[in-house]
């Protein structure tokens, strides 16, 4: 099997001893597949089980587990280099799109060149051409030298110097990733909510010792509002991730409790969750302004171009009589044209779209508001929920010293050790009788 990263991080950051509960709060996973992994991952590095006196069951790691783990299993030295090609290989995608944006630009014009030295050429007489060579040759030095510095200086000049546009530019993303940047974004700023949002709920069940009335959740969950009020049916999910139970004061009101979660193996500080879950808004582009701007202006000199290179290309004639790079542009003109569409098209669309993600987002992200500022302006109702709640509020810390049982020693070996202890327990429980 396997081991899930989400646990060896949690261990980890736990410094190595953990419980169940410690595990599931801290990742935010599902109580029992804490548990399965936390077994799984102990018969894997070889850690050890510690059992209390009442019971409850402490994993302790060694410290150098990821490298037992690659020196054990070659999947995971296969997915160590794969993660690393892969980051290559998308680093590469990336800004293969602003390479070919320029490679397409210059594409077009220079095919767009040939084409009207050709025409300027053809269109001079005989007689022209038969002037001493130094004339005519000089006329068209001077006639591609303006061309070439119109087309490719042209997108240029609306640009700062370049000390400025250095000096713009993000330091983190160059322009070629700038390029990617402006047409699809910079991923999901919100990948990680579902984490945020199970570790925030086991934050607040920590910080309330394994006990909590709906309301101490509600602002971490997506609780739509009903015509008869707010029911709790939201908390279900929490029940079975945790492994938590319902229970019912003497007036009817319900409170939910988590014995899992109230097992700790170190005396820790509970972290201080957000007040509710806030999801991130939908940035459409990380790149610099002035990279957005390169990136607009060169696209717009992309489709204007390909626009002016069909009306000189014609039905296609003029390809067919000169050939070489001009017939290859015009055998994959379409797909230079589509390109530079695409290339202002997609970013627009994605404007749009998100902008009603993010209306979306300050919606949900408004009632999470709304029920944790329920919590400020408490009624009589939720304080007597609150109430019941802490008569099953607890923490049980499975510390070193009251271990009954360790898989790091010999049996025998712990039985000596723990001779007085257990003289101690036979006595008490003959005094009882």
């Amino acid at each position: 099997m396997v081991a899930d990263p989400r646990i060896i991080k949690a261990v980890e950051q736990l410094d190595y001893r953990v419980t169940t509960g410690d595990v599931a709060a801290q990742a935010g996973l599902d109580v029992n597949l804490a548990q399965k992994g936390l077994l799984a991952l102990a018969a894997d590095v070889g850690g050890d089980l510690q059992v209390s006196e009442t019971g409850q069951i402490a994993y302790l790691f060694p410290r150098n587990l990821q490298g037992i783990l690659r020196q054990k299993f070659l999947r995971l030295r296969l997915q160590a280099i794969g993660q690393r090609v892969w980051g290559i290989v998308f680093y590469l995608v990336r800004i293969s799109f602003g390479i070919f944006l320029i490679v397409s630009i210059a594409l077009i014009f220079l095919a767009i060149t040939l084409i009207l030295v050709a025409a300027a050429t053809s269109s001079q007489g005989g007689s022209e051409r038969r002037r001493e060579s130094g004339g005519g040759f000089g006329s068209q030095l001077v006639f591609i030298p303006d061309l070439s510095y119109f087309f490719y200086s042209d997108p240029y000049r609306t640009r700062p110097a370049d000390q400025p546009r250095r000096a713009q530019t993000s330091p983190s993303m160059n322009f070629l990733e700038g390029v990617f940047s402006f047409l699809f974004g910079d991923g999901n700023p919100n990948a990680d909510l579902e984490e945020r949002r199970w570790q925030g709920v086991a934050a607040v069940i920590r910080q309330a010792k394994g006990a909590v009335a709906a309301e101490q959740i509600a602002p971490y969950l997506d609780v739509l509002p009903q015509e008869s009020g707010v029911t709790e049916a939201y908390v279900l999910p929490v029940l079975v991730r945790f492994d938590g139970r319902p229970e019912v004061s003497p007036t009817g009101d319900i409170i939910y409790h988590f014995p899992e979660l109230q097992t700790k193996a170190a005396q820790r500080s509970a972290p201080v969750p957000p007040a509710y879950l806030e999801e991130l808004p939908w940035q459409f582009s990380r790149a610099s302004t002035g990279q957005i701007m390169l990136a607009i202006g060169l696209g717009s000199v992309n489709l204007i171009g390909a626009l002016v290179l069909k009306s000189l290309l014609g039905p296609g004639q003029v390809a067919a009589q000169m050939g070489g790079l001009v017939a290859f542009v015009q055998s994959i003109f379409w797909v230079l044209l589509a390109y530079g569409a695409g290339f202002l098209l997609i970013p627009l669309g994605r404007y749009y779209w998100i902008q009603w993600r993010n209306d979306q987002i300050r919606s949900r992200n408004y009632r999470r508001q709304q029920a944790a500022q329920v919590l400020q302006t408490r009624d009589r109702a939720l304080e007597a929920k609150l109430a019941f709640a802490q008569k099953f509020a607890a923490e049980t810390l499975v510390s070193s010293q009251d271990l009954a049982y360790t898989t790091e020693k010999d049996l025998i070996e712990q039985d000596i050790e723990n001779a007085d202890k257990i003289d101690a327990q036979w006595r008490r429980r003959l005094e009882d009788h």
